[in-house]
């Protein structure tokens, strides 16, 4: 029980904070580059925090950066892996639980058939009933455990997934801007 509502959590909190994330990088960068054109640098760096995307957090620390492309390149590393860090928080947790339910579940199954055994040990010439009653107790743990670990899996599967295709915008996102401050001159 305390697996699944840890689950539960887990996911919904992944599943929208995943869907906040989602920025389209080129448009972003070309509206980024836009207000810096247009309203300077300041104005661009004051956008990316509006956003509060990890898109948009790694485009401010690129910008705010002084130096040459180098040191804005390491910038951009550094704040890309902090953001995808902050996406990765608690979906290990769903990793562990859904490779872990299945044993507690049949650690439960285990218990059970131990105790239609000894159900069966006590009662002199019991029938099927007893045996089937326990076994049955036994099941229910085994189908509780896959039901906990099926859908945990399945979400750190998509979480995963996610992370993977926000990182990859991000990295296009930042070679977009390195080159765009590169060709414009801009502060380095």
């Amino acid at each position: 029980l305390i697996m699944s509502v840890v689950s539960l959590t887990v996911i919904l909190d992944r599943v929208t904070t995943l869907r906040r994330a989602q920025c389209q990088a080129l448009p972003f960068i070309a509206e980024l580059l836009r207000i810096i054109r247009e309203q300077g640098l300041e104005r661009a760096i004051a956008y990316c925090q509006r956003l509060s995307k990890p898109v948009a957090a790694v485009a401010a620390k690129i910008l705010l950066q002084p130096g040459d492309r180098a040191a804005r390149e390491r910038a951009g590393r550094y704040a890309r892996q902090e953001q995808i860090n902050r996406l990765e928080s608690f979906v290990a947790i769903l990793g562990t639980i859904g490779s872990t339910a299945p044993f507690v579940g049949l650690f439960g199954t285990v218990i059970g058939v131990i105790k239609a055994f000894q159900d069966i040990a006590m009662s002199a010439g019991a029938g099927p009933e007893v045996v089937s009653a326990g076994i049955a107790e036994a099941l229910i743990a085994t189908a509780f455990g896959l039901l906990v670990a099926i859908p945990a899996v399945m979400f750190y599967n998509y979480c995963i997934r996610r992370i993977e295709t926000l990182a990859q915008d991000i990295v296009r996102a930042a070679y977009e801007l390195f080159e765009a401050l590169s060709a414009a001159k801009i502060g380095g």
